[in-house]
């Protein structure tokens, strides 16, 4: 199984992802989940053998990338394509002119998978769509 990874405009096939992910499974109202800013967004998409099953998105403000919406289906998770796709959202991130920092708003139980991946926690824990969050930071 290979897995692929990059930028797409192929935002039906992210915004099903993340219904699936936010909505159906985590219980985000549909208003939370579309916020509006997605038509100013980079979007990427991860496809095993070809078939979406996963998704984040980057807003670029300031020199900072603020990476969010990253979600793997369900049945795949915990076989390193989080892990992936996060990369990947660092790499493109890193290749914008100017932009020197990731950040991103971690549930916290995936405050170590973050961790992991370079990103130090800041700040309090906040309400985000009635499920506990965290600001994490890495450079790039």
């Amino acid at each position: 199984m290979t897995i692929q990874i990059g930028e797409t405009d192929d935002l039906d096939t992210c915004l099903e992802l993340r219904r699936i992910v936010f909505i159906e499974e985590q219980g985000v109202s549909l208003e939370e989940e579309m916020d509006g800013r997605d038509g100013g967004a980079i979007h990427l998409v991860a496809r095993l053998d070809g078939k979406a099953i996963g998704t984040a998105r980057i807003l670029i403000s300031d020199g900072v990338a603020k990476i969010g919406r990253v979600c793997i289906l369900a049945p795949l998770r915990g076989q390193g394509h989080g892990q992936a796709l996060v990369r990947a959202c660092c790499t493109v991130a890193a290749s914008r002119d100017g932009v020197r920092l990731a950040k991103l708003g971690a549930q916290t139980h995936a405050i170590g998978f973050y961790e992991a991946l370079g990103f130090v926690a800041q700040g309090p824990v906040y309400d985000d769509a009635g499920i506990p969050h965290r600001d994490m930071t890495r450079p790039l």
